[in-house]
């Protein structure tokens, strides 16, 4: 090779040089003249995640959902082995039953209680009466002594009946009292039977509920998303069993500096562009501004090192939207959010809203 053409070549190596730098540099300055009036952070798309648990301790019996799998608010996703329940179940019942017949005997013991009160008060009402005729009787007896028309003897016996009467008289009441004292007892045995069965009935409905929540729902719209257990395994109370995502609260957290992170308010309007797809442009809006940044420098002395502080942003993106798109909602994806600053300003181009059809 010539030496006419090694300068040939190194001048050429060096316009291309030049021209690489020059399209760097423009491209550079009109990416910040087209986002000026913008700021932007980086973030993971994500999603709130529910555990769906067990009430209680127990065996898992069955997974009915796969990791992926869209599910219903409400729907049946697992269950749990209710052999132990069942048997508490049918034992509750037959204590509840047991508390009814013993109640209905309480109930036909007071009935008869009252009967005998009944019967005690007419024996009164007899005694009574016996009692008044017997003073009557003496009544005349005493007027027909004293004038000797009748003997002393037939006074006393008469005298006699009166006081016979009267015990009789006192007799029956002590049975009324007696039978009224019966009655309280038996009516405080039915209120007892009473609340027994209240208490059997409440076992068994609470047995029946623990056999309901047995059967493990879905607490909302969602994907699964992790099986923790699987079946025959045994999980204690609040057992994790699936992992699950809203796909009804779907976000991207980021982070601005304090200039920027002041001038967002609630509903500010965000576009996300994703790594995986920076062709479309998902639209949001800010949901949550932190009040205290979330790291700093060591000090903050000065302007400039204050400008340095982080803020978290949360950028929720429209329910509507996500159930149109439900099948390609995917968490963990990264990308980046961008802010406009000026409401006054249009979007540029670029981050006109575009969704895939």
């Amino acid at each position: 090779m010539t030496g006419q053409q090694k300068k040939w070549l190194i001048r050429a190596a060096g316009a291309l040089v030049i021209c690489i730098l020059a399209v760097v540099a423009w491209q550079k300055y009109f990416e910040k003249d087209r986002d000026e009036g913008l700021a932007s952070g980086n973030g993971r798309i994500e999603a709130t995640e529910i555990d769906v648990s067990a009430k209680m301790p127990g065996r898992v019996k069955e997974i009915l959902v796969c990791e992926g799998d869209f599910v219903k608010d409400g729907q049946v996703v697992a269950l749990m082995d209710t052999e132990v329940l069942e048997a508490q179940l049918r034992e509750a019942e037959a204590k509840l039953q047991q508390a009814k017949s013993d109640a209905a005997t309480a109930r036909s013991q007071l009935m008869q209680r009252e009967s005998e009160k009944a019967a005690a008060q007419a024996v009164v009402g007899q005694r009574e009466a016996e009692f008044n005729v017997a003073k009557k009787r003496l009544a005349r007896s005493a007027t027909l002594a004293a004038e000797g028309a009748t003997s002393q003897q037939e006074q006393d016996d008469d005298q006699a009946h009166v006081e016979s009467g009267s015990a009789a008289v006192a007799a029956a009441r002590a049975q009324v009292v007696a039978a009224e004292a019966a009655i309280v007892t038996a009516r405080e045995q039915v209120e007892g039977k009473d609340s027994a069965i209240k208490a059997a009935q409440a076992t068994v409905e609470r047995i029946q509920a623990d056999i309901k929540d047995s059967a493990l729902k879905s607490p909302r719209d969602g994907r699964i998303q992790y099986r923790v257990a699987q079946p025959g395994e045994v999980v204690s109370a609040g057992g994790r069993v699936l992992s699950l995502v809203d796909l009804s609260d779907v976000y991207m957290t980021f982070f601005l500096p304090t200039a920027a992170a002041g001038r967002v308010a609630l509903g500010t309007e965000v576009r996300l562009v994703l790594d995986v797809a920076p062709q479309y442009v998902i639209p949001a809006k800010a949901s949550f501004v932190a009040d205290v940044a979330q790291f700093t420098p060591k000090a903050v002395e000065t302007a400039n090192e204050r400008e340095k502080l982080m803020f978290r942003i949360k950028a929720q993106i429209p329910v509507d939207l996500l159930r149109k798109h439900l099948t390609q909602v995917k968490t963990g994806l990264p990308g980046v959010a961008y802010v406009r600053l000026d409401s006054g300003k249009p979007w540029p181009a670029h981050l006109q809203v575009k969704l895939p059809q």
